[in-house]
């Protein structure tokens, strides 16, 4: 998912955040962390909902179906 891995990658850098600190805020792995952010991998629904919840926006912001953040 394109859309997801480029939304991720510039939420991050708008928090001014490395992959490891948003890897640990959301309770996950780095691996993880890098995979979705390279679009290697999507993540479950648990794992994005916490996403969401850490950057302030929705799951349907994060995966492209809207452009609207919250």
């Amino acid at each position: 998912m394109l859309k997801l891995s480029e939304r991720l990658h510039s939420l991050r850098k708008e928090h001014m955040l490395t992959q490891t600190d948003a890897a640990k805020a959301v309770g996950i792995s780095l691996k993880s962390y890098c995979r979705y952010e390279s679009g290697e991998r999507v993540p479950d629904a648990d794992v994005l909902v916490r996403i969401a919840d850490f950057y302030g926006v929705s799951a349907d912001y994060l995966l492209g179906r809207t452009d609207e953040r919250a």
